[in-house]
């Protein structure tokens, strides 16, 4: 049977004191989009309240699989992204969050998100993010009433890459909020490939590292290495 994935993105488009213009990362959604659909999977999207979402970092649309993400499918099914309460999420083998800064503004709390996240790690489905999508992981309680993140190995925009990036415009620091709720956050260089797998838990550090968590995913999926 094919797999289904959930790509689950976010809503807003600004952020911060000077409403900075915002999305969902554009290689970050395009990268993994890419593999799912080499891996012939069933790809749906979601957003928090099932109105169009925005894009960003379009000035990267020479890269192949952004520029097919965005005259293909991809992009076409993205804008017709169904709302999250609409959706049953137990049908699904992986959900996917891309970053952008978009999820710190609709994410850090959400709690349908939250309440999606814990039952799709529970029943050992796939949860995945990249860069400042991580920030969907934040506050989301199992079911023991611990943080998902407590003990996990995990991948996200880091502190360095944030005081070079949108420090001014970003309302906490997403390495710091995930330590304090007892993640393992393992830094790379700044803007190099890094993503991590623990369990069916896989998250990447920044853009760079959107096609590894891809590759991760379908390892998983299809119980083989990446």
């Amino acid at each position: 049977m094919k797999k289904k994935i959930l790509i689950i993105v976010s809503n807003a488009n600004a952020i911060g004191p000077n409403n900075k213009r915002t999305g969902t990362f554009l290689p970050e959604v395009a990268h993994p989009y890419a593999e799912f659909n080499k891996a012939v999977y069933q790809i749906d999207f979601a957003s928090l309240t099932g109105d169009t979402p925005y894009l960003d970092a379009l000035n990267l649309a020479d890269d192949p699989d952004n520029l097919q993400f965005l005259t293909g499918q991809g992009w076409a099914d993205m804008q017709k992204a169904v709302k999250l309460a609409d959706v049953d999420v137990s049908t699904y083998d992986a959900v996917f969050i891309p970053g952008g800064l978009a999820p710190m503004v609709d994410m850090p709390e959400a709690p349908l998100l939250k309440k999606v996240i814990a039952e799709t790690y529970e029943r050992n489905a796939v949860v995945a993010a990249v860069c400042h999508g991580p920030v969907s992981l934040l506050n989301v309680k199992l079911s023991d009433g611990t943080y998902m993140v407590s003990g996990k190995n995990i991948a996200a925009f880091t502190t360095e890459e944030e005081d070079n990036y949108a420090r001014a415009d970003v309302p906490f620091d997403l390495q710091t909020a995930l330590t304090n709720q007892g993640a393992m956050v393992h830094p790379a260089t700044p803007w190099s490939a890094n993503s991590i797998t623990d369990g069916n838990l896989v998250t990447g550090q920044n853009p760079a590292s959107a096609k590894g968590v891809g590759e991760k995913i379908i390892a998983i999926l299809e119980n083989t290495k990446a």
